[in-house]
């Protein structure tokens, strides 16, 4: 029995092991802060629970003592949903010591996996397995699986495969009175009632803690191919994707876009590139079926783009290591814009069709707004998702350009709502977006979200101060 004069991390300490429970300040500090250094809070403890039933009875003795929980997986978010707030009230849950891929059913292509397994040792999993979990995203080496439904994660193969919540058939969590919900079927098809696991993916861990998941795997890919490709405006990539869904179909994995000042940032040890073009194109595309020509078929349909104009030039990578480099560049943006400084960053979505006439209405807000700030743009055009970011002018100081993210956002986010999108592709809400989920929902879903809330966390100890 527990003695009960001992402190919370005492008792945590009897569920989790002492080991397991943080105080001191050098030991909790990398639990305190976002990847991009925006929030940093304090917490009560942070405890590393290593299994669901230890998580539930953390949770149990957490709201018994009324302290407050904030799930935190990789720690990689970029809206502050996995940070603590100043209080110091708050116990921090870390999931990564439950680390398990607990099965691989290769007949069923399905894996089993826990919330703290990294998101590259999935891929490794299922590779080793002859398969492919087709998740991919910048962070992939320190984020984590239950990060990644929290958030419903996106990545580079939405366009072929969906996100993180499509590529779910089923979850554990532990709700807020610390009981559990076992959902881990591997069922394509279970048409009995209300969808319960798809409340906690994209939830950011304000309904409950996700523990594990059922994950779909998929025939490996057995050819690959990827080509950069120069494009005089935004329109010709979108006439470039049309023609690729058409020549490809399925095939088309990734349409990355950048704009030439993003892809700059990331290409300073990378002269042999193409010359400058105003926007650039990154393609892959992948065939399962051994044997079949795929090449050929890129080849022929950035040809037949670069003929008619839609594309201005091609390079195809001739090999694995060239296909590498081609992606570095993209996936290295996000850090080269922090080594350059602050920026003020949009994560937003919109209809493909709508993108062109978006950004051009867009820019001259901004141009007329922030005269010389610099437009970092790149995303997942293939399915509508752009990073939208803005650099300070040449000479301004970044840290007092970032005061002006509050009109900056407004401007982004009030033309991205004019045009049927929406403020948050990928990233989430987290602490950054409450005042945007609120703004731009309409008040039937913000009712209907706090309503869910009530209902399954009735004391607001699950991640408090995040999305809602």
């Amino acid at each position: 029995m527990a003695d009960p004069g001992a402190t919370l991390p005492e008792r945590l300490a009897g569920i989790v092991g002492g080991p397991h429970v943080l105080t001191a300040p050098a030991d909790v500090e990398p639990y305190l802060a976002d990847w991009r250094g925006r929030y940093r809070g304090t917490a009560r403890a942070v405890v590393l629970p290593a299994s669901t039933e230890e998580v539930a009875a953390v949770v149990r003795l957490c709201v018994a003592e009324g302290a407050p929980m904030v799930p935190q997986g990789g720690n990689t978010g970029l809206c502050g949903g996995a940070t603590p707030d100043t209080q110091g009230r708050e116990v921090v849950v870390g999931l990564r010591r439950m680390s398990r891929v607990r099965a691989i059913d290769a007949d069923n292509a399905t894996i089993t996996v826990e919330a703290g397994v990294p998101l590259a040792a999935v891929q490794e999993a299922a590779a080793e397995a002859g398969l492919h979990f087709p998740l991919s995203l910048a962070s992939e080496g320190s984020c984590t699986i239950g990060g990644n439904l929290s958030t419903n994660a996106g990545g580079t193969a939405v366009l072929r495969y969906g996100n993180t919540r499509e590529l779910t058939l089923g979850l554990e969590a532990v709700l807020a009175d610390g009981s559990v919900l076992s959902a881990l079927r591997g069922l394509r098809k279970d048409n009995t009632g209300y969808d319960l696991k798809q409340l906690f993916i994209g939830a950011e861990g304000t309904l409950g803690i996700i523990t594990a998941a059922v994950m779909k795997l998929f025939p490996a890919p057995r050819t690959r191919v990827t080509a950069l490709v120069a494009l005089a405006s935004v329109g010709d990539a979108i006439a470039l994707l049309a023609r690729l869904k058409a020549a490809l179909s399925d095939r088309l994995v990734g349409f990355e876009l950048m704009s030439a000042f993003s892809l700059a940032l990331s290409r300073k040890h990378q002269p042999e590139l193409m010359p400058d073009y105003p926007w650039y194109a990154l393609v892959q595309a992948d065939e399962s079926a051994e044997g079949a020509p795929l090449a050929p078929v890129v080849e022929a349909a950035l040809a037949a783009a670069i003929e008619a104009g839609a594309a201005a030039d091609a390079s195809i990578a001739q090999s694995a290591d060239q296909a590498q480099r081609l992606w570095a560049l993209r996936e290295n943006i996000s850090e080269a814009q922090r080594r350059e400084g602050p920026n003020i960053k949009h994560d937003i979505s919109l209809p493909v069709s709508a993108i062109a006439t978006f950004m051009r209405e867009c820019e001259g807000e901004l141009a007329s707004a922030f005269p010389k700030a610099r437009l970092v743009v790149f995303g997942h055009l293939g399915d509508g998702n752009l990073h939208y970011n803005l650099s300070a002018p040449e000479g301004v100081e970044a840290s007092s350009f970032m005061d002006s993210g509050e009109r900056a956002n407004r401007i982004v986010h009030d033309a991205v709502a004019r045009h049927g999108g929406s403020f948050s592709a990928e990233h989430g809400v987290g602490q950054l977006k409450r005042a945007d989920l609120v703004r731009y929902k309409s008040p039937v879903e913000v009712a209907l979200m706090r309503a869910i809330k009530a209902a399954l966390d009735p004391r607001g100890l699950m991640n408090p101060g995040k999305v809602l």
